[in-house]
């Protein structure tokens, strides 16, 4: 009799194990032999993220190269939103130190090649920078546009030393767009201080994604960041 039950019951357990794996095949199409590839996503339009290198200039050259805010740790960053018009953030007025979001010293332009390039005085064509065209969707483009439209006609944030800058804000718009991941503006500020921060985070998911990456070397008369 003992023996009867214990091969009873071992006959069930098996077939209850096949009972749930044919279940498992049926619902869900044999996961353990096939897997449904992951739907691409389809991209309409791109754009471009500038990089302007942060730079001084060698000490033989400081009476005819300017000195830039940020030196070698500034530069500037721009996203390319339509062919020619380049998004920027800006200061407005006086530098505030720290965050005042009730008296805003800030803006944002949209600007050409050779604006956004001269922006500290210097030769366009002179000047250090990367460029990296991202594809996007539908969904980003069309989300791109109204952030373009919105922040030119009102500015979200203060310019600050503690604060948003071009760096944070280029970032604060690719997070919008799910190109970077989404942090508050005080977490994006820290985390994004200056354009380096942005530039080897961007020139990262390039290398991942195999995003087109345009390069020019600046004048021999400053030093350049390297990255």
């Amino acid at each position: 009799m003992v023996n009867f039950t214990f091969c009873f019951v071992q006959t069930l357990k098996k077939h209850i194990v096949t009972l749930l794996i044919t279940g498992q095949f049926l619902l869900f199409g044999c996961p353990l032999f096939s897997q449904t590839a992951a739907p691409q996503p389809q991209y309409v339009d791109s754009i471009k993220v500038h990089f302007l290198y942060g730079s001084r200039p060698y000490t033989k050259y400081k009476k005819s190269e300017r000195k830039w805010f940020g030196g070698v740790l500034g530069g500037h960053v721009g996203i390319e939103t339509d062919s020619g018009h380049i998004l920027n953030f800006r200061m407005n007025g006086n530098f505030h130190l720290f965050t005042n979001n009730s008296k805003k010293h800030s803006r944002f332009d949209d600007m050409d090649y050779t604006d956004f390039y001269s922006i500290f005085g210097s030769d366009p064509d002179s000047i250090k920078r990367a460029i990296i065209t991202i594809p996007i969707t539908r969904w980003q483009k069309e989300k791109l546009d109204s952030i373009n439209a919105q922040y030119l006609k009102d500015c979200p944030y203060d310019y600050a030393l503690i604060g948003m800058r071009c760096s944070a804000a280029a970032y604060e718009i690719l997070g919008q767009l799910g190109i970077m991941k989404n942090y508050s503006h005080r977490k994006t500020y820290w985390k994004i201080f200056y354009p380096m921060k942005l530039r080897k985070r961007v020139l990262d998911k390039a290398s991942e994604n195999n995003w087109t990456i345009e390069r020019q070397e600046g004048t021999l008369r400053r030093k350049w960041e390297k990255h």
